[in-house]
């Protein structure tokens, strides 16, 4: 029968392509189960197998305890004082080993340990799954679908099953069993049950793995591809650069009457893709996103990340795109916030916006309508420009003498100033609660702020979405990703009690 475990092993190690040692641990795992049932008692059994002949060792064992532990299992764990007097030298920790009588690995030994040797073997599957996978996250992958799962995908990529669920899957395409598909691999993740690999074809990451599939100069890194937009299987964009001057980007991804676009096309269920050339001057790439649209004219608001683009009203159709298609492709493709609007619409803005300037200039330097009109129009938006700007140019506008000029500097000054104070006595005056100082990452400083601002509890901070924390003016250096860390960090309190509430179901039934 020994002859029998080699031959079992070596078997299973084939078939499931996993280690030996994983075979031979699940086999000593069933036959102790199948000696524990041999004895009285809830003892403690462990199996040795000899590799080399077959062969197996019984042993039943007691865990070595420290004298203040409590001892919960007395037929299988000892004091260490009692421990010692078996083995002079254990440790709390250790095991205490006495042979037994192994059960014969009979044919009724071998159906009792099926069941436990096929659970190792699987758990052993999926985790070499996810070892093999974990570093591939993000790469594109082939696979051939093999069924249908309540609207999911389930597709065969080559020793693994990976998920492509229905959310993932291109509108309207129509998978079948059989249909050989590409996708991007979005996420690996450990589970006790199902596909472990999942897959996107909806992923921008996607059409650029495409693309330096299909043109070799960008899997060989002479065109770069910076950025994809998608409204998957509808139209999509692409911005790519050539580190050749002499190499045209947008051709060579287009190939010859349109060959290499048209394949990437196909893979994804006839999705337009839009090539654009890349640009460092963001003014010039978005002109360049919102093709076929010809634009007349761009205003750019880096402090918003915004751009007012003016186009003809002939055009306005065509750069908005159906249901706002194109202008929303190319606000993800560029990263800029894009209002499209005709000459008319822009006039209209800019008029509005001049004369909220006007009368903030009015106000906060108690000047007339004209003096405030002209620094408007000389382009002065704020008081710190006014107050800081080298005093030439103040003095290059015609209307102004040196007197004025000094006026409006001190003015501005003085403005300035009182709004400081004002800004040191409001926050002086908050009174933010002693937890929201215990969130990770909020200072005094940032606390006082948040409560001059209503945020005056770690509850309040966490009930915050990302995007109202950010409008909170004076958090200096607040970016999207420092919001969303606050904010979660403020929301740790909720689940810290979960984990003790978890772990006191099990000494309950210890208790009964």
């Amino acid at each position: 029968m020994h002859e029998e475990i080699l031959m079992m092993a070596d078997a299973l190690s084939r078939e499931k392509s996993v280690e030996k040692d994983i075979v031979f641990d699940a086999i000593e795992a069933a036959l102790a189960t199948a000696t524990r049932k041999r004895h009285e008692g809830d003892i403690d059994v462990r199996v040795a197998i000899h590799q080399d002949t077959g062969d197996y060792d019984a042993f039943r064992r007691w865990e070595v305890m420290s004298e203040e532990e409590e001892i919960e299992f007395p037929e299988r764990q000892y004091h260490l004082e009692e421990a010692r007097q078996h083995d002079p030298e254990i440790e709390v920790g250790g095991f205490i080993e006495v042979p037994l009588e192994p059960v014969s690995f009979g044919r009724i030994a071998a159906q009792a340990a099926k069941q436990v040797i096929m659970q190792k073997i699987r758990e052993a599957e999926r985790q070499r799954i996810v070892e093999e996978y974990e570093d591939r996250k993000g790469e594109m992958i082939t696979g051939v679908v093999k069924r249908m799962e309540r609207g999911d995908a389930i597709v065969d990529v080559g020793g693994a099953e990976a998920k492509l669920e229905k959310s993932r899957m291109i509108p309207r395409e129509g998978l079948r069993p059989g249909d050989r598909i590409r996708g991007l691999l979005e996420d690996v993740r450990s589970e006790t049950r199902g596909p472990q690999l999942f897959l996107s074809r909806t992923d921008p990451r996607l059409l650029i793995e495409l693309f330096k599939l299909e043109v070799p100069e960008a899997g060989e890194g002479l065109i770069v591809i910076h950025a994809a937009a998608r409204d998957a299987g509808i139209r999509a964009k692409i911005a790519v650069s050539s580190k050749d001057p002499k190499l045209d980007p947008v051709g060579a991804c287009v190939g010859i009457r349109g060959s290499r676009v048209q394949s990437v096309s196909n893979e994804i269920a006839g999705e337009r893709v839009d090539i654009i050339k890349w640009s460092d001057d963001p003014a010039q790439f978005v002109i360049s996103a919102l093709q076929p649209a010809e634009v007349e004219s761009i205003l750019v608001d880096e402090d918003t990340s915004t751009m007012d683009v003016t186009v003809d009203e002939a055009q306005l159709s065509q750069a908005i795109g159906r249901g706002g298609q194109n202008v929303r492709l190319a606000s993800e493709l560029t990263g800029w916030e894009i209002n499209i609007m005709t000459e008319e619409e822009a006039n209209e803005k800019t008029n509005s916006e001049m004369n909220q300037a006007t009368e903030r200039f009015m106000a906060q330097l108690d000047v007339g309508e004209d003096v405030a009109g002209i620094l408007v129009q000389e382009g002065f938006t704020t008081l710190e420009e006014i107050a800081y700007v080298p005093r030439q140019e103040l003095l290059g506008i015609e209307e102004f003498d040196e007197d004025l000029t000094d006026e409006l500097r001190s003015r501005a000054e003085d403005a300035l100033l009182t709004t400081a104070i004002a800004q040191e006595e409001k926050l002086h005056l908050a009174d933010p609660e002693a937890d929201l100082l215990e969130v990770e990452g909020v200072d005094e400083h940032m606390a006082r702020v948040l409560a001059s601002q209503g945020v005056r509890s770690r509850d309040d901070l966490a009930d915050l979405a990302t995007d109202e924390l950010l409008e909170i003016k004076d958090l200096e250096g607040m970016t999207p990703e420092r919001a969303s860390e606050l904010i979660m960090a403020a929301r740790a309190h909720w689940f810290e009690d979960e984990p003790e509430a978890e772990q006191a179901e099990p000494g309950k039934e210890d208790a009964k």
